[in-house]
């Protein structure tokens, strides 16, 4: 399995987390969970544009921090992580999981294609 197509797995782990939460607690979410669209996309950016340019898993970097390292700078993780909400606390551990080692494996990859 290439470091590409890691990184993509690791984006639908974190699609798995955003499920979990949206499950666990539909109210927080208005309608359909943005973050999902938002993962799919920059998902298919990167796995569309992977077989001509090298740079390609960029996308998968970018939106796993947008989410985790924007969120939690933006106040937004945290009280997730405090939720007395255990779907809700369990989601956003998957999801972070998830998107931390699509930002790693993205950049891996980018490097491994780099040499």
């Amino acid at each position: 399995m290439t470091k590409t197509t890691l990184s993509l797995v690791g984006l639908a782990v974190g699609i798995l987390g955003l499920v979990v939460q949206w499950i666990a607690e539909p109210s927080k979410f208005p309608g359909f969970p943005p973050g999902i669209a938002f993962i799919a996309v920059f998902g298919a950016l990167s796995a569309i544009l992977a077989r001509r340019f090298r740079w390609a898993p960029i996308f998968a970097v970018l939106i796993s921090l947008w989410i985790v390292v924007g969120g939690t700078a933006a106040g937004q993780m945290l009280p997730n992580y405090r939720s007395d909400n255990l779907g809700t606390v369990i989601g956003t551990a998957v999801m972070t999981l998830g998107l931390l080692f699509a930002a790693v494996t993205g950049v891996l990859a980018m490097a491994a294609r780099r040499r």
